[in-house]
């Protein structure tokens, strides 16, 4: 269902205010309240059936089509989605990767996987879609004639993230969405880095984009869920699949994450703003050998960045000037305000030591012991300290 409506044409901080409060589902309150049901009742049978076949957004039926709390969210996530007709939600960020692969893939097609994607991504491809007959081809997403002649040799579907899983690679979307388009392959992007406020997906020519709601929507560490949004086409796809496979979210969750979409915009100007000065004093270090940040002028990817995102995020990496493996964990251990532990997005920072390389075919890894940062709301100055104190007693 598209979510947009007449407010598409207004800036993304007053689309994340203002999307999904349609008042037919809030009334008279601000939010839309909390609808748990799992059963909906009808006046009369003829209401039963009339609804049976109305299968959209906003009309009542049963508890794994939604209610207003789920249907606002994906109403508010449609909104600033830019050339997105319809958004589906899933219980978590993996279960929409799995949600968007098997809308797309049948037994027999061929996918075409970059190869900094996001592990659980990978072994999606290794494992689930293996075993129901689909191959999958890893490449390296930076080389564009060599994913030519991969499509070329006939694949249904890519798979793409940017930036890179773990070491933050950018590659050319808008190339490789055309490369694909023009061999009839489906491109996909997990978009969780940047959110449809850093980077709009669709519109630079991807066809389903992917995010991960547990990270920066969600915002508070508090809760798991995932989206995929898409034109009319892969929409429905994405919509018929979601349903026969039962999935559906908790309004509660759903509840959680569209109080944290209000205040997305603001958390990751502030947390991208840290990361870049955090970025910056890591690189000039001696204890650190490369900061793996394409907000950095002298990161690699940092042109292609500045053409295509319009914003960023707190997360990026760094490698240690060391050969020791554990040298990472030292410093990880070390730190007093930055917690150790997986995901990302929330207020608050995190360190976790990293081996990309346990999660390439091709792509080679740092080579040195390697740090994830998520920046978060603390004071920038006291998360530069704490680095400096754990930098020097791990060295």
């Amino acid at each position: 269902m598209s979510g947009g409506g007449d407010d598409r044409h207004l800036k993304p901080g007053t689309r994340l205010v203002r999307g999904g409060r349609r008042k037919e589902w809030t009334g008279p309150v601000v939010n839309p309240p909390v609808w748990r049901a799992s059963t909906h009742l009808y006046d009369k049978d003829a209401d039963r059936h009339a609804a049976g076949g109305n299968n959209t957004d906003g009309q009542f039926f049963y508890g794994r089509r939604g209610a207003p709390t789920q249907w606002a969210l994906a109403d508010a996530l449609t909104a600033i989605e830019a050339g997105a007709y319809g958004t589906v939600l899933y219980p978590s960020g993996v279960a929409a990767i799995a949600g968007c692969m098997l809308a797309v893939l049948k037994p027999g097609d061929r996918l075409l996987m970059a190869d900094n994607a996001y592990d659980p991504s990978r072994s999606m491809a290794t494992g689930l879609l293996a075993r129901m007959g689909v191959e999958t081809a890893f490449f390296d997403p930076r080389d564009l004639d060599e994913f030519r002649k991969l499509c070329g040799k006939g694949a249904k579907a890519v798979w793409l993230e940017c930036p890179g899983s773990l070491t933050f690679e950018i590659c050319d979307v808008p190339a490789l969405a055309a490369i694909a388009r023009d061999h009839g392959v489906v491109s996909m992007i997990d978009n969780t880095w940047a959110s449809p406020l850093g980077f709009a997906a669709l519109e630079h020519g991807c066809d389903i984009v992917m995010m991960s709601l547990s990270k920066h929507v969600g915002g508070h560490s508090d809760l798991m869920m995932g989206s995929a949004s898409a034109g009319q086409r892969w929409y429905t796809a994405l919509r018929r699949t979601a349903q026969e496979l039962g999935q559906v979210v908790s309004p509660d969750d759903a509840a959680l994450a569209a109080r944290g979409l209000r205040t997305m915009g603001v958390r990751l100007e502030a947390q991208t703003r840290s990361a870049l000065r955090i970025a910056q004093w890591l690189a000039a270090q001696p204890e650190v050998a490369r900061v793996m940040c394409p907000l950095l002028p002298s990161d690699p990817g940092h042109v292609l960045w500045r053409r295509d995102f319009t914003g960023g995020c707190g997360l990026f990496a760094f490698t240690l000037a060391s050969d020791d493996p554990a040298a990472a964990g030292r410093v990880a251990d070390a730190l007093a305000l930055f917690g150790i532990g997986y995901s990302w997005g929330g207020f608050e920072s995190l360190a976790l030591p990293i081996r990309p390389e346990d999660y390439r075919s091709l792509m080679p890894g740092p080579g040195a012991p390697a740090i994830r940062l998520s920046i978060g709301l603390e004071d920038a100055d006291d998360l530069i300290a704490d680095l400096a104190q754990a930098l020097a007693q791990a060295a």
